[in-house]
């Protein structure tokens, strides 16, 4: 069963783009490779052939795992956002309770992910942590290096 995923006009767009480029672009490319590696004779012993049918397999699983987060796709309304409790698209600053620091974070989804940006994905631990949360409510948070307890500063979006 496949789950539905919330995306930007932005990120939906970006995915968009990259499956027409899949499509239009290199599965043609692809199916020359193919083609050009059959014309070099005995199939059985023509790795190069094989890498082009590799090659073709892999993009093909792509194109098709595209497709299905497509068609599960849904364009988030930013104006609908409940801006009391963290949701997807939610800016929220954030205070580590046990190093005093600060770090602002934008919730959105997996593919739209980007650390050095500040948007992190609302499936990563963090972001799991932080949903539905309220300003001033603490959050304790499992991280491969052990638990980190987050204060919501302020959420704004």
């Amino acid at each position: 069963m496949s789950k539905v995923s919330y995306y930007t006009e932005e990120g939906l767009k970006k995915l968009r783009d990259e499956l027409n480029q899949l499509k239009d672009i290199e599965r043609p490319k692809a199916s020359q490779a193919i083609a050009d590696a059959r014309d070099k004779g005995d199939l059985s012993e023509n790795a190069e052939y094989d890498a082009a049918k590799e090659s073709q397999g892999l993009l093909e699983l792509r194109i098709s795992k595209l497709e299905e987060v497509l068609s599960n796709a849904r364009i988030v309304n930013e104006s609908d956002i409940d801006h009391s409790k963290v949701l997807i698209l939610s800016t929220v600053d954030v205070k580590n309770l046990s190093s005093n620091s600060t770090m602002t974070y934008t919730l959105v989804a997996e593919s739209e992910a980007d650390l050095a940006k500040g948007k992190i994905s609302v499936n990563s631990p963090i972001g799991k942590g932080l949903l539905g949360k309220k300003k001033g409510e603490k959050a304790i948070i499992s991280v491969p290096s052990g638990k980190i307890e987050l204060q919501i500063m302020k959420i704004t979006r």
